[in-house]
């Protein structure tokens, strides 16, 4: 199926054309991005006044496209434009990833969403292993996203609604968020626990260079 219907969230809505203009440090790098699951973009912008959710259309058509499974090298990906390997730039990971990222005019993959924001720190900061963070992604209902991260890709994308967020509708928002980030608190500690000392740590990966796609 090369047409999907997918949704993106605006703080303030969208103007003009659509581009890859988001900011360089998200999941995926500068992009456009979109969510299969409507809830997911809507908890993303419940704190800002007038935020606007939109239904749209993504052509496929002749896009080359990069989809991640759930897995360490999801999370490296992550990593890579998040800045964390920006020490690395002459290692064979961050080439690695360097070169996915300047290759693909759009990406699929999980969302790193409040609850696995938790659970990616801490792996990045070395507080849990790879097993625990594999563990925990597994555990989480996590929806995937679409990343458009070229001007050709972005073309392919068009408006079939817009919708503006109640008051209501942002606080109800509000609070399913919370409650998900403090679930996620819990379950990464409870996981944490159990593989304590099974696998490796970030900076143990980083220095053997393992890549596990």
């Amino acid at each position: 199926m090369n047409n999907l219907t997918l949704y993106h969230g605006s703080k303030e809505g969208i103007i003009g054309k659509i581009k890859p203009n988001s900011r360089k440090s998200c999941d995926f790098g500068q992009g456009f991005y979109m969510g299969a699951n409507i809830n997911q973009p809507l908890t993303l912008i419940c704190n800002y006044q007038n935020p606007k959710i939109y239904i749209l259309n993504l052509d496929l058509t002749n896009l080359k496209t990069k989809e991640f499974n759930l897995n360490l090298e999801w999370a490296l990906f992550i990593a890579f434009n998040r800045g964390i390997m920006d020490n690395l730039q002459d290692s064979k990971i961050y080439k690695h990833f360097k070169e996915i990222r300047n290759n693909y005019d759009l990406f699929i993959g999980f969302i790193a969403n409040d609850r696995l924001f938790i659970t990616l720190d801490k792996f990045f900061n070395n507080e849990i292993t790879d097993e625990a963070l594999i563990h925990s992604l597994s555990a989480l209902d996590l929806g995937k996203q679409y990343v458009a991260v070229t001007e050709k890709a972005c073309k392919r994308i068009t408006v079939i609604k817009e919708e503006s967020i109640s008051t209501k509708d942002r606080k109800n928002l509000k609070i399913k968020s919370e409650k998900s980030r403090e679930e996620g608190i819990e379950l990464t500690e409870q996981i944490g626990i159990h593989f304590r000392r099974i696998g490796l740590y970030f900076d143990e990966i980083l220095e053997e260079g393992i890549i596990d796609e």
